[in-house]
């Protein structure tokens, strides 16, 4: 098991939802690689929620596509766009819980397509939300282009 960090907060400007720790209204996730695994653990709040103590379907959308995205720079190399998700939710998350677990792993890459799939687990580890997700993937140098990758060592010094 070992700590994913975040070489985009170097960046000027950055200010991810997803990952950017400075985000004031953001995510503020962070992960950590075990095996074939990539994992977020993350704490609800009540500004999060859609009906009353209920984390909202978008924001648990977004804990997802987040995660994939960290897949494919760490287990790629490379970075891209997500082009499709489909999203199942299966039991209602609580914002009251202390923590839900974010599970990710690439099931297989087709040409540049990558598919990813995530899981979203209550304190209990029940299952509470599943996608597969489909990320355009680009060569390495057009992602260091376009999106700033800064390759896979930084991910990991």
């Amino acid at each position: 098991m070992r700590k994913i960090l975040n070489p985009y907060t170097k960046l000027e400007g950055y200010n991810c939802f997803g990952c950017s720790p400075n985000n004031p209204f953001g995510l503020k996730m962070t992960f950590i690689e075990d095996g074939d695994e990539v994992i977020c653990q993350w704490k609800p709040g009540e500004h999060y929620q859609g009906w009353h103590n209920v984390l909202h379907g978008g924001i648990q959308a977004a804990l997802m596509d987040e995660i994939a995205s960290c897949t494919v720079s760490v287990k790629l190399g490379t970075n891209g766009v997500t082009s499709r998700m489909s999203t199942c939710f299966r039991k209602a998350i609580s914002t009251n819980e202390n923590l839900i677990t974010i599970k990710a792993r690439l099931k297989e890459l087709r040409r540049n397509i990558a598919f990813i799939d995530v899981k979203i687990f209550n304190s209990l580890n029940e299952v509470c939300a599943e996608a597969e997700i489909q990320f355009f993937t680009y060569p390495r140098e057009v992602a260091r282009e376009k999106l700033a990758y800064p390759g896979i060592e930084e991910f990991f010094k």
